[in-house]
């Protein structure tokens, strides 16, 4: 680990070629609000979308990212800096008072940069590096000569948050507190509203579908619920006509109406599986009329099926800590991962597909499976002891034994289209409510 003093910079194309790291941030002695500003080459905020903090917990790209924190931090960001648009130069960490205070009161603190688990560098400060000043700028991770480098800032500011918006060009209501909302209550509030209205401008065939998957959540008690949501799909040889009549596309936009109740950036992350996995850019508002078609020209169908490869992907994806290896201890976030898991035949990786799931058990994560043939159609198992099935492992999937909470449920259909839209949204809902409770109880969910 190396020791930052303030102003010194730090290469980062070495450290963390791949550009996945976390940023974590701790304080003693005065609450903090920490938010992470993604600037153009001029140093402004030309998109207060990327502007990431509790209200606001994901760029639309993905590659800042808003996280409880963990191992003593207050707060923390997952980076994948790959993922940012060119137009976002340099990423500055802040902080600044909730509540009365100077600077100058802070006992400690340090901003710390890891990768893969490892502590890379760190950025400690105190109450007397500052003196009337009400936020402060932490770090700073900047492109540089064709790479990623970072630097110790420790600049602050006497008006606060307020001063910082207005420094790289963002605006703030007079009308309202310090801080950029009212409340996380109507901010929450305002970002559906404006999801409402993109969609009707952006993809109007949706509007109907996220009007039927309120109504499923509002049901089962979630409808001011958040999550990530994931469609994981099979590309197999088998799954050729699917796709060719459209009828996975038709289903992926169901399932990003779904994403559009759970989360306020109107898009859904995907991951592509056959004989190796694919995680092209996410399905959105603006590209979904021919997302899956393009997706499967730029990643044609494939042999064999391995589902224990697209989970350790997906793992690894949102919980980068493990990179989708073994994980025997509950972590937890805040916000839990949706994942829709379709397919149409078995896998070649049983025994990896087990231990995904039972280490995935430990994660805030949900897989729901949907098999697309033949499945055991009777609740009685003796019934079904005697029905044929495509999906005899899914099955014990669904009762896999050494899991922390069971994560997972399984249903078959003859089509992705055998259900209504109010019956598919339904059927989505049968176990996830539940898994949230269990979630919760063990930890899970901060």
């Amino acid at each position: 680990m190396e020791t930052l003093s303030k102003g010194q910079r730090l290469p980062l194309a070495n450290l963390v070629p791949d550009g996945v790291l976390d940023i974590g941030v701790a304080a003693l002695g005065l609450a903090l609000d920490v938010a992470c500003f993604g600037l153009d080459a001029a140093g402004k905020l030309s998109d207060e979308r990327y502007m990431t903090f509790f209200n606001q917990p994901r760029t639309p790209c993905g590659g800042v990212e808003a996280r409880a924190g963990s191992g003593g931090d207050m707060a923390a960001f997952a980076l994948q800096l790959a993922r940012l648009p060119a137009s976002v130069d340099r990423l500055v960490v802040t902080a600044s008072i909730d509540g009365g205070g100077v600077m100058s009161q802070l006992q400690a603190g340090h901003v710390r940069l890891q990768a893969g688990g490892r502590e890379l560098a760190r950025f400690a400060f105190a109450g007397s590096d500052f003196a009337q000043e009400k936020a402060v700028m932490l770090a700073e991770i900047y492109r540089k000569d064709g790479g990623w480098r970072c630097m110790a800032v420790g600049q602050g500011f006497n008006g606060g948050l307020d001063a910082l918006v207005r420094h790289f060009g963002g605006e703030v209501d007079q009308a309202a507190p310090a801080k950029p909302a009212a409340s996380a209550a109507s901010a929450i509030q305002q970002a559906k509203i404006n999801l409402e209205k993109r969609v009707e401008r952006e993809a109007p065939q949706l509007v109907s579908l996220v009007k039927q998957a309120g109504v499923s959540l509002q049901k089962v008690g979630l409808s001011d619920h958040r999550a990530k949501v994931c469609l994981c799909l099979d590309i197999s040889g088998s799954m050729g006509r699917l796709y060719k009549e459209g009828l996975v596309q038709r289903f992926a936009e169901r399932i990003l109406a779904l994403g559009c109740k759970f989360d306020d950036d109107g898009e859904i992350d995907v991951f592509l599986f056959g004989k190796n996995v694919h995680h092209p850019a996410p399905m959105a508002l603006s590209n979904c009329n021919t997302y899956v078609g393009q997706a499967i020209q730029r990643h044609p169908l494939e042999g064999d099926t391995r589902y224990g490869a697209a989970m350790q992907a997906i793992r690894a994806f949102y919980f980068p800590d493990k990179a989708g290896g073994e994980r025997t201890r509950p972590v937890a976030a805040e916000l839990p991962v949706y994942v829709m898991f379709v397919t149409d035949g078995g896998t070649s990786d049983q025994a990896t597909t087990e231990k995904q799931l039972r280490w995935a058990s430990n994660e805030p994560i949900f897989w729901q499976f949907m098999g697309i043939g033949k499945g055991r159609k009777s609740k009685s198992k003796f019934l079904a002891a005697f029905a044929d099935s495509d999906f005899p492992f899914l099955e014990k999937l669904d009762e896999l034994q050494g899991r922390l909470v069971d994560n997972a449920n399984y249903f078959s259909v003859s089509s992705p289209d055998e259900h209504s839209d109010a019956e598919l949204y339904d059927l989505l809902m049968t176990e996830y409510p539940g898994w949230l409770t269990l979630a919760r109880g063990k930890g899970l969910l901060s």
